[in-house]
């Protein structure tokens, strides 16, 4: 009996250790605190985006499909006025969206997209289409099937850095691949307007991602 004091004493001692840091969190308010470490938008000396690391590890949110043969060779069908011209050419096909975990997770309990929040849009073409309609016959049936990657779009939120664009900025990594490693921000009517005359909630088109349409 003697020798088996220690042993629970030991694990008394060792809860007590383990409970103690738990139960200051609770206590502290912090128990919506994200548990997934955030990656931040980094930027170069002159202010350019860096390309987002490792965004294929990161939350996918849809890809919505707007065939070129649908709309008249371009995919948008109205290019507005005050655009510059061919600024509706520039979306390929899919647009695969993914948004940054540790955001997202942030999101969930909040339901608003915290300063730092990446979206992803990487440009993914169709395969060539087989009939006018662009669309071609594959053993699952006819339809629109991706094909080569074609570069991307990503969008940051900085309420101070984007003040003019609505607290958003909006890049492009070209339109081919390999994707540029950094890219300018984009003018308010190149990209901004749409979103923010469009977009359901904080310049985002979460009317057509049901993981963030809350």
């Amino acid at each position: 009996m003697r020798k088996r004091f220690p042993v629970v004493i030991t694990s008394i001692v060792a809860g007590a250790i383990a409970t103690a840091p738990f139960a200051l969190w609770l206590s502290s308010g912090n128990a919506q605190t994200p548990t997934k470490p955030r990656y931040l938008p980094e930027y170069t000396a002159s202010g350019d985006l860096l390309l987002p690391k490792n965004f294929h590890e990161w939350v996918y949110v849809g890809s919505p499909l707007t065939p070129i043969a649908l709309n008249g060779g371009k995919a948008c069908p109205e290019e507005p006025t005050s655009s510059p011209r061919g600024a509706c050419t520039g979306f390929p096909e899919f647009h695969n969206v993914y948004i940054e975990p540790g955001s997202y997770e942030i999101y969930k309990q909040t339901n608003e997209f915290p300063e730092g929040t990446i979206f992803f849009k990487e440009l993914q073409l169709t395969l060539p289409g087989q009939m006018p309609d662009g669309s071609r016959t594959e053993l699952s049936g006819r339809g629109y099937f991706p094909g080569p990657f074609n570069g991307a779009d990503v969008t940051v939120k900085d309420s101070k850095r984007y003040a003019d664009t609505g607290g958003w900025g909006y890049y492009n990594f070209n339109h081919h691949e390999p994707k540029a490693a950094t890219a300018k921000v984009k003018a308010k009517g190149e990209c901004a307007y749409c979103h923010i005359s469009s977009a359901k909630k904080d310049e985002v088109w979460t009317q057509f991602y049901p993981l963030l349409d809350k």
